[in-house]
């Protein structure tokens, strides 16, 4: 028989029962978010690539951007014909980890370079010209003269909590942020900036983007994050199990 100083040692289950059930439901809840999310970044994926391997099609008329979503036309191919504003340039931060094996191209810290561009509609927006090393960033000049620019269109990039300030009165930036960068530059502002296509070897900066190594910069991690939620659950359910199954055996042996 059992004694009532046993009885009173025996680890009560309710409680961390109840916890276990929450703490399991928590858990697959968010792995379960995270395989939504999964299924949603390969669809947005799937649209940029979609986009990004059409013709390039005439830019959107000047007039018609303030009823423009930027999000939506993020990545289409465009191509652009006006003449470059070439007072000024400005430069964003930014790092480009090399390549595989057999990769050409420009990596390491440097700038994307962003410049004006007046179409002719009258319209201005910003070039992204491409990436320069910051050991070549000095010998960068703003292009000038009429040109016609193969490239993508791209929303503003967004700022986080860790990301530093601008530095707008010596045109550097650390987000690629049309509104600021055209402010510094003294240019009215658009909606999106044009990312201009890489041509030649993209080993001289600066180098424009290949779209298909921009599309596979995008993360894409949500299968493991649901795999680890999911492992974190089951984890959770295996603790309680084995405390559950100790305080059996210490009763038993009381």
């Amino acid at each position: 028989m059992t004694s009532p100083s046993a009885k009173a040692k025996r680890p009560g289950l309710l409680l961390p029962g109840l916890l276990t059930v929450l703490g399991a439901v928590v858990l697959c809840g968010l792995g379960t978010w995270q395989l939504e999310r999964m299924q949603e970044k390969r669809a947005y994926i799937d649209r940029l690539e979609t986009q990004s391997a059409g013709a390039p099609a005439p830019m959107p008329p000047s007039t018609d951007w303030a009823k423009l979503d930027a999000g939506a036309l993020d990545l289409t191919h465009v191509v652009a014909k006006g003449s470059y504003a070439d007072e000024h340039v400005a430069g964003v931060r930014t790092t480009i980890a090399a390549g595989p094996p057999g990769t050409r191209q420009l990596s390491g810290f440097g700038r994307w370079i962003f410049q004006g561009f007046r179409l002719e509609d009258g319209g201005v927006i910003l070039v992204n010209r491409g990436f320069v090393p910051e050991s070549k960033f000095g010998q960068i000049r703003p292009a000038s003269g009429p040109d016609t620019i193969r490239g993508f269109l791209r929303a503003p990039e967004t700022r986080n909590a860790f990301t530093p300030a601008d530095l707008p009165a010596i045109r550097e930036f650390y987000t690629r942020d049309p509104a600021a960068i055209a402010a510094a530059l003294n240019l009215p502002p658009a909606p999106f900036y044009l990312e201009a296509e890489r041509e030649g070897d993209g080993l001289t900066p600066p180098a424009g983007v290949d779209v298909r190594e921009l599309i596979g910069r995008i993360p894409d991690n949500h299968l493991q994050y649901a795999l680890t939620w999911f492992a974190l659950a089951l984890t959770l359910v295996g603790v309680f199990g084995a405390y559950a199954w100790q305080g059996r055996k210490g009763a038993s042996s009381a």
